[in-house]
């Protein structure tokens, strides 16, 4: 093909447009940098997709779908856009890519963002191929989370810990289960933060909460600063640190929840360090009493519908709700 191959999947592809979009997102929308790169990611594949549909390149041994360049979409490429190439993309994702629903859907807010800014913002388009696109169904999933005794032994295992890390790592569980906080939260936390009993958060979109902590965070976080003061710093700021003294990585920290979710007799492969959010959720709202309202200030969520996935309750809990109905010890006369 006399055509330069087009970037790999692990390099950045694209064109100017597309550039001048993932800016609009982070200056803009303030989006994380995780959010654009893949709303970059998905619109790659789109393009690729389209250009292939459309016959515009052959795939060889040589020549494989992610050697498909982009750099050449232009204004006239982006107005031949239909709905149906659109309709095309998401079976193509439902029948070769296998993507489950929860995947589609995300793929579909990003072309229909995509296309609301060429179309209204940069006026680049006449009409907006994504406008009758529809998301599709997801199926609603309850959270998984670590039960209460689960919660108590990874507490324990790392709170016996030794090692030169091991009041650090303490600290990191312990606020993981007790705040519900996402891991870029958790590793972002400057010193400063931290003000008495009270956590300034800075979550998704850069927006600021506070978080309380109680004294399982506060102890945690006495026994680990004076670790802190002798650890290498070459980022001052960074609560938690490294062995080179710089932030901790987010990779760091996956590794020492995987390594005390073993310890503790976890499966490791089953549960992620999302899955400390779930549960400190899951805890507060089944056993802390707390109010829906309160759990989704205390979580960061912009809607409380998304809140409203940590209300499930487990077998445990409908068998005992059943249990209590006052009319359970009713007895058959006829049977006396």
């Amino acid at each position: 093909m006399s055509r330069p191959k087009g970037k790999s999947s692990g390099e950045t592809a694209s064109f100017p447009i597309l550039e001048q979009y993932t800016r609009y997102m982070e200056a803009v929308q303030e989006k994380s940098p995780l959010t654009v790169k893949e709303y970059t990611y998905d619109l790659i594949l789109l393009f690729r997709f389209l250009k292939f549909d459309r016959g515009l390149v052959k795939l060889s041994d040589e020549f494989t779908f992610e050697d498909i360049p982009i750099d050449d979409v232009d204004a006239a490429f982006l107005n031949s856009i239909t709905t149906d190439d659109l309709f095309a993309f998401m079976i193509y994702l439902s029948r070769t890519r296998h993507a489950s629903s929860a995947t589609r859907a995300r793929k579909v807010a990003t072309v229909k963002s995509f296309f609301k800014y060429l179309f209204q913002k940069k006026r680049i388009i006449k009409d907006d191929p994504s406008y009758d696109l529809e998301t599709p169904r997801r199926a609603k999933r309850l959270p998984k989370y670590l039960n209460l005794e689960q919660s108590r032994d990874l507490l324990t295992t790392a709170a016996n810990a030794e090692g030169e890390f091991a009041e650090r790592d303490f600290c990191i569980v312990t606020l993981f289960l007790n705040c519900g906080m996402r891991l870029s939260e958790l590793r972002g936390i400057n010193l400063s933060d931290i003000s008495d009993d009270t956590l300034r958060v800075v979550g998704k979109g850069n927006k600021e909460r506070t978080i309380y902590l109680n004294q399982a965070c506060l102890t945690a976080l006495d026994r680990y600063y004076p670790q802190r003061d002798i650890m290498k710093k070459k980022e001052k700021e960074a609560l938690f640190l490294s062995s080179r003294g710089t932030r901790i990585s987010t990779q760091m920290i996956q590794i020492i929840i995987k390594r005390l979710f073993a310890a503790s007799g976890i499966d490791s492969q089953a549960y992620s360090v999302h899955k400390l959010r779930h549960t400190c959720a899951t805890l507060m709202y089944k056993y802390g009493h707390v109010d829906i309202r309160t759990l989704q200030s205390i979580l960061g969520h912009q809607s409380v519908a998304t809140t409203q996935i940590y209300t499930h309750v487990d077998e445990e809990s409908l068998h005992d709700a059943v249990s209590r109905n006052p009319l359970s010890s009713f007895k058959d006369p006829k049977k006396d």
